[in-house]
C-alpha cells in the first residue's frame, strides 16, 4: 500500500452553528461545501486548510460526549503548523480563545501550545 497523504479529518460537534463559527471565523478555515442531510438530521461542512487539507465538520442529534480528556482512545488532538506562534496565540486571545502557555518540545526544540474547540477537542499549534 502506498498512502499519498491525509485526505481529511472528520470532527463531530455538539452545536453546529457554534463550531462552524469557531472553525471559520476564529481559525479562518475556508468553506468548501456545506450540506444538510435531512435523512440524518445532520450537517456536513467541508473546510479547507491552506487549500491542501480538508476538515469535515459533522453535526448529529445528541452525539455522545468524549469519555475522558485528553487520553481517550481515538484522536488525541488536531495540530496545525504556524510560522509565528506568538502572533497566532495573540490572535486567538483577541478572539476570546483561552490558550495554554507556549512550551518547547524537548525532542525538537520547537514551540507549541494547545487550546480547545467548542466541544473541548484539543487543538495544537506547532511552530515550523
Amino acid at each position: 500500500m502506498n498512502l499519498n497523504k491525509i485526505h481529511h479529518i472528520a470532527i463531530i460537534c455538539s452545536n453546529y452553528e457554534l463550531s462552524k463559527a469557531f472553525y471559520t471565523e476564529i481559525l479562518g478555515l475556508r468553506i468548501l461545501n456545506e450540506v444538510y442531510r435531512e435523512e440524518r438530521h445532520s450537517y456536513k461542512l467541508d473546510l479547507m486548510v491552506n487549500d491542501v487539507y480538508q476538515i469535515e465538520l459533522f453535526s448529529f442529534p445528541n452525539p455522545p460526549k468524549r469519555p475522558t480528556h485528553p487520553e481517550a482512545v481515538g484522536l488525541r488532538h488536531l495540530a496545525f503548523e504556524v510560522s509565528a506562534i506568538e502572533e497566532a496565540v495573540e490572535e486567538l486571545a483577541s478572539k476570546g480563545v483561552e490558550v495554554e502557555p507556549i512550551r518547547i518540545d524537548p525532542l525538537t526544540d520547537k514551540k507549541f501550545t494547545f487550546f480547545q474547540d467548542p466541544d473541548g477537542l484539543p487543538i495544537e499549534l506547532y511552530e515550523a
